[in-house]
């Protein structure tokens, strides 16, 4: 599934052949992803100008004067810019066509999904989407850092991956990014929450930050289906140091890389490096 990197690295991909651009039609060739499309995305993004698009969590809002188009990629979502005559596969549900002015063509921002775990719904002006309003903090923002994870975390007996991956706590740290991260900061992610210490949870919250900022610059991690918008793949899979890496030695002292299933999830960790 799209991680925060790769849904930043589609927003900064999209936005600036979106932004001050006018929505002159929307093609629904289905009535649902995951879940209906509401009527306000045909009715009302037509003819509204896109003023920003934003990314909250794993999600993406194309913001107008009439209301906000809210997009998650699902599992094998894709957004591109195109033009309005690329041919068409199996799988491409949304057409956003976009008006052609001061020398730019008319474009059109083009939703593929072949599993149709994805979303595109509606958000009204001044209004907040149930799906984003217990969402907890930005991990790349102030807001996020090791007291806000040692304060939340007290009394807490779930295992400390789950507990970093749950969006009430902070948002977007997925499965890849949330192993990585615990690696880097030598946290056995099978420890209760409540266990870690203030001062690990500042090295923790530091390692997020860094390796999301790096993995958005490196244009995120393809394993199997993400793109990014223009096609080419993310790289930051590369970099890797204990995903999907159970049996080979770790980077850092050799020990073979362990893998167990927290939370439905595979989970990988080396046994010297983390405690």
């Amino acid at each position: 599934m799209p991680e925060l990197p790769e849904v930043e690295t589609t927003r900064r991909g999209i936005a600036p052949h979106l932004v001050g651009r006018r929505i002159s039609a929307v093609t629904l060739r289905r009535a649902d992803l995951r879940w209906p499309i509401p009527r306000e995305i045909s009715e009302l993004l037509p003819g509204q100008r896109i003023d920003a698009v934003e990314r909250r969590a794993k999600y993406l809002l194309l913001h107008t004067a009439v209301g906000s188009a809210l997009l998650h990629l699902g599992m094998s979502g894709m957004l591109r810019v195109l033009p309005p005559d690329a041919p068409l596969g199996a799988h491409d549900h949304v057409d956003i066509l976009l008006e052609g002015s001061s020398g730019q063509r008319e474009r059109v921002l083009r939703f593929t999904d072949p599993r149709r775990f994805g979303c595109l719904l509606w958000q009204a002006p001044d209004d907040m989407h149930p799906l984003l309003a217990a969402l907890g903090p930005e991990p790349l923002t102030n807001a996020f850092d090791g007291d806000t994870l040692w304060q939340r975390s007290r009394g807490r007996k779930a295992a400390v991956k789950l507990f970093l991956m749950d969006n009430a706590n902070v948002v977007g740290v997925g499965n890849i990014y949330a192993s990585e991260a615990l690696f880097a900061a030598g946290i056995d992610p099978r420890r209760a929450a409540g266990a870690v210490s203030r001062a690990r949870y500042a090295r923790l919250a530091a390692e997020v930050k860094r390796i999301l900022t790096w993995a958005i610059e490196r244009g995120g991690t393809t394993l199997r289906d993400f793109l990014n918008p223009d096609g080419a793949p993310g790289y930051f899979f590369r970099e890797l140091n204990v995903y999907a890496r159970a049996g080979e030695p770790c980077r850092a002292c050799g020990a073979p890389v362990k893998q167990a299933v927290l939370g439905q999830r595979s989970t990988f960790w080396c046994p010297r490096c983390q405690r």
